[in-house]
């Protein structure tokens, strides 16, 4: 800071100069401290310069409210909520998160660093903090057919942006904890920074080693038993709470009972819909949650500011504090956490304003590549025995690998696979090289009757993904999604209920939020009133069936991947 700016600055925190902008009369969070002090927030070129007794050029009376420093998401991809990075980031912010830790290895995983590139220019301008986080593992692990692969060397670019933290979620913990050598050369490039993690059930001395490895954080926690395993390892515990992965109670639940330090938690939401930020919030909704488990209000708020803030080395977010930036959130009270203003660098953000969705590259909207695909691919032959079946569970994106004897109906001398009210059928078809890989499971769980449901967001390599109770639908599905380049669609009775076109990547859509809402809307209730229980959201939950770094079985382009074992079955029925 220059010393002449200094002056005016500091004649302004001493109260000698009127500040630009005061909030007064506020019940003020000092996240520092974990305290509420009444007082009022002097602002000056979106600055904090002090809390006390101020006067100001402008002044806005918070009597009787509470007034906290701007939301911290500490890790979320942008591309699951659907909608371009730029409308995400503008409805986010509404409810009071300011500061976004992005991981846009969705984007990568399609299109490499022309994928990291737009969700860098989306997000340039947008009323918020956004960072990067760069893509670890693109591809997941080497049973992924992905449309891109991302080296360290391909990474040494970034490092120099101001606006990339370090390294994004290393999803291949083997690689990792086995001393690969590429892996290795990405955490060693990143050494200075924030390495992200992304460790599921992992023994007590692969977990040491994972740690070890200079890995700072985790969101993949499901219980608070492994929770604070992991915060006994020195590692930041990124508590999720998203649209298909909600393990928030589980942990806070077990850290109000156990009354555990909660310095080594934040929160995040990974992945969540639009529709659900609109409707129940963001950060804010894990915050609310979190104290309706019996979380001191001021210990969750913490965990949404400072120490999230402190875990990626942001030091001038995080509080209300001299030389902190004025992201600031006003809420009425401490219980619902209802956001009425928010406030990014002193300006305050226009609730629903308009912005024109940013055109992106022709390119990332040409992304659906498959040929030749017939139904006939979609049949599934029975054997003898039992079979490995994909268990969905509510509420969670690990599944169970559970051995089952399915039915099976005869054609042409010949049997095969059939649906019933316990099982149905699970196919993954790779889209990115015209490969023609394609593998079909079974599942059980997912209830659906009556036709498919399909999706191109299918975490982590994006291939197309179907879920039906008969071969017609599902091949129905598949056909939509590559006539619109991607998208979700839900397929009933042999004709398609809607489609939501995900033009972008086969990840996003440009069609602006209020029409995306509308088709969801529309596609989600409809795919429960198809038996999807409620406890599943239909397309977020079917996204994660295919990705083989989430215990305990998955379905790939070349098989069935038993997830433990780091085995590939050609189908269900090998043992």
């Amino acid at each position: 800071m220059e010393l002449e700016k200094y002056r005016i600055y500091s004649e302004m925190a001493r109260g000698i100069r009127k500040a630009d902008l005061v909030f007064k009369n506020a019940n003020v969070f000092m996240a520092h401290t974990g305290e509420f002090v009444q007082g009022d927030v002097a602002v000056a070129d979106g600055m904090i310069l002090g809390v006390g007794s101020y006067t100001g050029l402008e002044e806005k009376d918070m009597t009787g409210k509470y007034l906290c420093p701007g939301f911290i998401d500490s890790h979320l991809h942008l591309e699951s909520t659907l909608v371009t990075p730029g409308e995400l980031i503008r409805q986010a912010a509404q409810c009071g998160t300011t500061t976004f830790i992005v991981d846009p290895h969705e984007s990568a995983n399609v299109s490499g660093t022309d994928g990291i590139d737009y969700i860098l220019d989306q997000t340039a301008d947008v009323p918020a903090n956004v960072y990067v986080m760069m893509p670890s593992c693109v591809p997941a692990t080497h049973v992924d057919d992905n449309g891109c692969v991302l080296t360290a060397g391909r990474m040494k670019g970034y490092l120099d942006n101001p606006r990339i933290l370090g390294l994004g979620e290393v999803m291949d913990a083997v690689s990792v904890v086995n001393g690969n050598v590429s892996m290795h050369e990405k955490l060693s490039l990143f050494q200075n920074k924030v390495r992200d993690g992304h460790a599921p059930f992992l023994s007590e001395g692969d977990l040491s080693a994972y740690a070890l490895a200079g890995i700072a954080t985790d969101h993949e926690c499901v219980t608070y038993e492994y929770a604070l395993e992991e915060a006994r390892r020195g590692m930041q515990v990124l508590i999720r709470q998203g649209s298909a992965a909600k393990n928030l109670e589980a942990i806070i639940k077990g850290i109000v009972e156990n009354n555990t330090d909660t310095s080594s938690f934040c929160f995040c939401t990974d992945d969540k819909h639009i529709e659900e930020i609109r409707k129940e919030g963001h950060i804010n909704y894990n915050i609310r949650l979190a104290v309706s488990l019996g979380l001191p209000v001021e210990v969750a708020l913490k965990m949404a500011t400072i120490q999230a803030a402190r875990c990626y080395g942001l030091t001038s977010l995080g509080a209300i504090a001299p030389g902190y930036q004025a992201d600031l959130v006003v809420l009425d009270d401490l219980e619902d956490f209802n956001v009425t203003e928010v406030y990014h660098k002193g300006t305050k953000i226009i609730r629903d304003e308009k912005k024109e969705i940013r055109a992106c590259d022709p390119k990332l909207k040409n992304t659906v590549h498959i040929s030749n695909f017939s139904e006939k691919q979609l049949e599934l032959p029975w054997k003898e025995g039992k079979a490995h079946v994909l268990r969905m569970l509510e509420g969670q994106i690990v599944t169970e690998d559970i051995l089952e004897e399915p039915s099976y109906t005869e054609k042409d001398g010949r049997k095969f696979f059939i649906s019933d009210d316990r099982f149905q059928k699970i196919a993954v078809i790779e889209r990115h090289k015209c490969t023609g890989k394609n593998s079909v499971g079974i599942v059980s769980g997912f209830g659906l009757r009556g036709g498919a449901i399909a999706s191109s967001v299918s975490h982590d390599s994006h291939n197309i993904i179907v879920i039906g109770d008969n071969d017609h639908d599902m091949y129905l599905a598949v056909q939509e999604l590559i006539r619109t380049q991607g998208g979700y669609t839900l397929v009933k009775n042999g004709q398609v209920f809607d489609t939501l076109p995900l033009s972008i990547m086969g990840l996003m859509s440009d069609l602006g939020y209020e029409k995306v809402n509308e088709i969801l809307g529309r596609m989600i209730p409809e795919a429960h009133r198809m038996g999807i229980p409620d406890g599943f959201d239909p397309f977020i939950t079917l996204s994660f069936m295919a990705l083989p770094v989430i215990p305990e079985i998955r379905v790939t382009p070349r098989g069935i991947y038993l997830v433990k074992e780091d085995r590939l079955l050609r189908d269900p029925y090998e043992k």
